[in-house]
């Protein structure tokens, strides 16, 4: 069979959702595909159930089971998949997500039509808790070439959603984009490492794509120095932009990637995953962020936002009173930092 999309799936504690997701992988209209599902050594019946799902149906022999030699985290469990994929596309979902069942056929055909590296759908977030759903949305450009001019609009609006895309293949090859070890916006590195190099991009206009927040998630779990490893992460991003050339065409977006996801989110990271935030730990973030963009302070598009001037001002003159009113913030609005 020739396999236009390859879809891998990290399996790690979801024995409450595996089958809803697993349901949803064989519903699919597309024909020519496979789904590498990589068992990451987690401690509940999540993989069985997902053999049990498949079981005795026509499309058993699409699903391909993968088992590691010990937990690697969702990001490198990614990467260990991606050299077993035959298909011309990539995609991941997460294991406790689910998808329309016309995603990947609608995906694809578009990509194609545009000979894409990337193609993308929109999201809907649905909670655990019965809160109602909400569309997530990427901004929309013109399919076809991804021109700077495109980028530079899109790399300033994005949000990642990494698992609403298709990956050719052989651009992610091309590039070497892989997740990094670091178990924090290991999404958001890939994704934009890929924003930043792809030649074209098309997309679907559709909430396609069923992501769910749930109690335990990686996403809600506690974790008060989780805020190095996305500090390194960003890091990484810088470097990847630089060694391949993107940096010098987008210094200005990807400076302003790094301000947002990068050092302020950072801060927003460990304030919210600690009891008592401490001003010293808040200023060697910032301290980073001055050493990654030095002139961060006149990159255009900081300087347009007002907001977000205002919010750096108060961080390094009131860090105390900053550090309260992010907390207050993160708790009000349910933010997933």
């Amino acid at each position: 069979m020739n396999v236009k999309v390859s879809v891998i799936l990290p399996v790690y504690g979801v024995a409450s959702y595996i089958e809803k997701c697993t349901q949803s992988l064989l519903a699919q209209t597309l024909n020519e595909i496979e789904f590498l599902f990589v068992d990451d050594h987690g401690p509940d019946s999540s993989i069985q159930l997902a053999k049990q799902t498949i079981s005795g149906h026509a499309r058993e022999s699409q699903f391909v089971f993968l088992r590691p030699e010990c937990n690697l985290g969702a990001g490198m469990a990614r990467n260990y998949a991606i050299p077993h994929a035959k298909g011309e596309y990539i995609a991941f979902v997460d294991s406790d997500d689910w998808i329309e069942t016309n995603m990947f056929e609608e995906l694809y055909n578009k990509a194609k039509q545009y000979n894409a590296d990337l193609c993308y759908c929109q999201e809907m977030k649905d909670y655990a808790d019965g809160q109602q759903s909400e569309i997530i949305t990427n901004p929309i450009v013109k399919d076809g070439d991804f021109t700077i001019e495109k980028r530079r609009y899109y790399l300033t609006h994005y949000i990642s959603m990494f698992t609403t895309y298709l990956f050719k293949k052989d651009f992610i090859e091309k590039y070497n984009i892989r997740f990094p070890e670091e178990r924090s916006a290991d999404d958001s590195y890939f994704v934009t490492a890929a924003l930043i190099t792809a030649h074209s991009i098309t997309h679907i206009d559709k909430p396609l794509y069923h992501y769910l927040i749930r109690p335990g998630s990686v996403t809600t779990t506690k974790d008060s120095v989780k805020y190095q490893k996305r500090l390194a992460v960003f890091a990484k991003l810088m470097a990847f932009a630089k060694q391949t050339g993107a940096y010098d065409e987008m210094k200005q977006e990807i400076d302003f990637i790094y301000i947002k996801k990068g050092g302020l989110a950072s801060i927003f990271n460990y304030i919210s995953n600690s009891l008592e935030p401490r001003k010293e730990t808040i200023m060697q973030i910032m301290s980073e962020m001055r050493h990654q963009v030095p002139d961060y302070t006149e990159n255009k598009y900081y300087q347009s936002k007002i907001s977000l001037k205002l919010l750096v001002w108060l961080i390094e003159r009131h860090t105390k009173l900053a550090a309260k009113i992010i907390g207050r913030y993160v708790k009000k609005t349910n933010q997933v930092v």
